[in-house]
C-alpha cells in the first residue's frame, strides 16, 4: 500500500510539471509596463518651439503722444486739452505694421467731441526708442486705417449746405510705404446720393 501511493505521489507530480511546461506562460513579462531603462531609451520628444515675439508694442500714451508732437496743430491738440466725458479722450488708436520696422506702427486719429469729425490722423514710427512722426494729415473730415499693410485715408467732402452726417462724395486714398516715406498708391473717388436718408426735400406736386 505504502509503494503504491508512493508511485501514484510521483504521477501527479510528474503531471504537474508537464501542465506547466506546456502553458508556455511568461507572466507579467508579456504583458506589464515597459521598464524605466526601456523609457530612458526611447526617442527624447521634441523640444517646445519657442514663441516669436510679438511686434505689438505696450499701449503708447496717444493723448501725451499727439500733443508733444511739434508736426501736430495747434487746432487739432485743443481738441485734447479736456477729455468729452470722464477720462475719455476723442482719439481712435491702432497697431500695426505698416513700416516694417521691429515693433508695430502707431495710427491716432483725433475727433471732435460733439460729432465724432476727424480733424487729424498720424502715423508713429519706432526709432531708436522713441516714437517718430511719419505721416499727418489734417484735412477734416479725415481718417486712417490700416487695410492688409497699407495705410489707407478716407476724407469725406462736402458742398454748401450738406450736413456733416451726409457728405456729397469721399476720397478714399492709399499709401504704401517705401524705404523712408509713404508713397500714394492708388485714390478712388465715390459720389453719394444726397437722397439718401431723406436729406433732399422732393418738389412740390404742380
Amino acid at each position: 500500500m505504502k509503494a503504491g501511493s508512493a508511485v501514484t505521489a510521483a504521477l501527479a507530480a510528474l503531471g504537474l510539471f508537464l501542465t506547466a511546461c506546456a502553458t508556455g506562460g511568461t507572466g507579467a513579462r508579456d504583458e506589464g509596463p515597459a521598464s524605466s531603462e526601456a523609457v530612458a531609451k526611447g526617442a527624447a520628444p521634441s523640444p517646445a518651439r519657442s514663441a516669436s515675439p510679438s511686434k505689438t508694442p505696450k499701449r503708447v500714451d496717444a493723448i501725451k503722444l499727439v500733443k508733444d508732437d511739434p508736426e501736430v496743430s495747434d487746432s487739432v491738440k485743443s481738441a485734447l486739452t479736456k477729455p468729452c466725458v470722464a477720462d475719455e479722450y476723442p482719439v481712435d488708436v491702432s497697431y500695426g505694421d505698416l513700416t516694417g520696422g521691429t515693433t508695430d506702427d502707431v495710427v491716432v486719429n483725433v475727433m471732435t467731441c460733439g460729432d465724432a469729425v476727424g480733424i487729424g490722423s498720424y502715423v508713429y514710427r519706432e526709432e531708436s526708442g522713441r516714437y517718430e512722426n511719419v505721416f499727418k494729415t489734417e484735412e477734416p473730415p479725415v481718417y486712417a486705417e490700416i487695410d492688409r499693410g497699407d495705410l489707407v485715408i478716407t476724407q469725406q467732402l462736402y458742398k454748401k449746405g450738406d450736413p456733416v452726417e451726409y457728405p456729397s462724395s469721399e476720397e478714399v486714398i492709399t499709401y504704401g510705404w517705401t524705404a523712408t516715406h509713404f508713397t500714394e498708391r492708388s485714390r478712388t473717388h465715390n459720389d453719394y446720393s444726397n437722397a439718401v436718408g431723406g436729406v433732399d426735400t422732393p418738389a412740390p406736386a404742380n
